[in-house]
């Protein structure tokens, strides 16, 4: 068995970057296979509603892509090259990859599926009337149901028929057809992905070991410690199955300083952890980040590689925020070097930012100044909003 690679932690920093697209500016102006690509790259791509910014699956591939056109994506949704459900959160997925979530969806469906704020069981025959409705009518949204029961307040106060409906999501009944304004557009699985035979998903053995290599290939170089979070897969026998994949050469054991145990990294790497180790991927992108951003969306992995220590805050009251509703960390030529609060405006035009705080040992002048400028005026130019005040 060869030695394994030796990396200082600054080159396996510099792999993640490379491998997550976040080491340099795009190289030409992006196209729609190129959103593809991207969220390939990545593994998934998690999906949130708040919009004071752009919506966070928009502004990851911004990241990434620069100016490209976010009606891309939902058309890819629409076409299905991609799938929406759960990984550590809900995600699109790339389509080739429906039979490792499958499983998961026929094992919710055959399990009790009650929590303690609703029953499916208990609402049998309103689950069955919309599943009938939408093979009767076709795709509908949650707002086409009037609600028999809906309750007041609250961010998951959701009414009886919108539960039903993401029931059945969870079960694999109903699939996302498509997204309008946002909003999730349900239709009969067998629609959305015509052809599909259940004796095509993967069993659970062969699920952890695809998204055990997927999780290593999309984070460039992994931990065994970081590996759950990403898809959130049972922790229960993944060390015992990654030094299985490290012996069967499916990933590469690689040593990095100040690690105690080793790394590893997927052979699809393999030019990027050469290029590495030879100090040959020094990083010069300058960006925002979504908070949900797939580099910094394990806190831990995010403290570990970067020094860098991240909440967000939009969950806590007002009170107990130290930066702001929706805080974007600052991505500097490697470095995860503060944060900065914005909000756009769209019907004035304007791209408010509203604070921002740099980490011990950065300055807003220089390199620094000048490129995140040129960052805050490139992403207010895409969101429509090219009026940059504040900064």
């Amino acid at each position: 068995m060869p030695m394994p690679v030796h990396l200082s932690l600054p080159a396996a920093k510099n792999l993640m970057l490379a491998a997550q697209g976040l080491r340099q500016s795009p190289q030409q102006p992006a196209g729609k296979a190129d959103v593809l690509a991207t969220i390939r790259q990545i593994g998934i791509l998690q999906i949130d509603t708040i919009s004071v910014v752009a919506r966070s699956p928009y502004l990851v591939l911004w990241s990434r892509l620069g100016d490209y056109q976010p009606a891309w994506l939902d058309q890819l949704l629409a076409e299905g090259a991609l799938f929406e459900y759960w990984a550590h959160a809900a995600c699109f997925i790339p389509i080739e990859d429906f039979a490792l979530f499958r499983g998961q969806m026929l094992k919710t469906r055959a399990a009790d599926y009650s929590t303690h704020y609703w029953s499916p069981l208990e609402h049998a025959d309103l689950v069955q009337r919309i599943l009938e409705r939408i093979r009767r009518e076709g795709p509908l949204r949650s707002s086409d149901f009037e609600s028999e029961n809906k309750p007041q307040g609250g961010w998951w106060n959701w009414k009886d028929e919108k539960r039903a409906l993401e029931h059945l999501f969870n079960t694999g009944e109903l699939m996302i057809a498509r997204r309008e304004k946002f909003q999730r557009v349900y239709d009969l699985q067998e629609r959305v992905l015509p052809g599909w035979d259940d004796r095509q998903a993967c069993s659970e053995a062969e699920t952890r070991r695809a998204l055990a290599l997927k999780t290593v290939r999309a984070q460039g170089i992994s931990r065994l410690a970081w590996m759950a979070h990403y898809y959130y897969q049972p922790k229960t026998g993944l060390a015992e199955l990654v030094k299985s994949l490290a012996r069967e050469g499916a990933l590469l054991e690689v040593e990095v300083d100040a690690w105690p145990e080793p790394a590893y990294v997927h052979p699809d790497r393999q030019e990027l952890l050469a290029q590495a180790a030879a100090g040959a991927l020094e990083p010069t992108l300058t960006t925002l980040l979504s908070p949900f951003d797939p580099l910094v969306q394990d806190r831990v992995r995010t403290r570990q590689v970067f020094g860098f220590d991240f909440t967000i805050e939009c969950y806590l009251p007002q009170a107990k925020r130290r930066f702001g509703y929706y805080a974007l960390p600052i991505l500097h030529r490697g470095a995860l070097a503060g944060r900065l609060a914005a909000k756009a405006h769209r019907a004035k035009g304007v791209f408010e930012v509203k604070g921002i705080w740099l980490e011990p040992g950065f300055e807003l002048k220089g390199a620094l100044a000048q490129e995140l400028g040129a960052a805050l005026q490139s992403c207010a130019a895409w969101h429509g909003t090219p009026e940059v005040v504040g900064w």
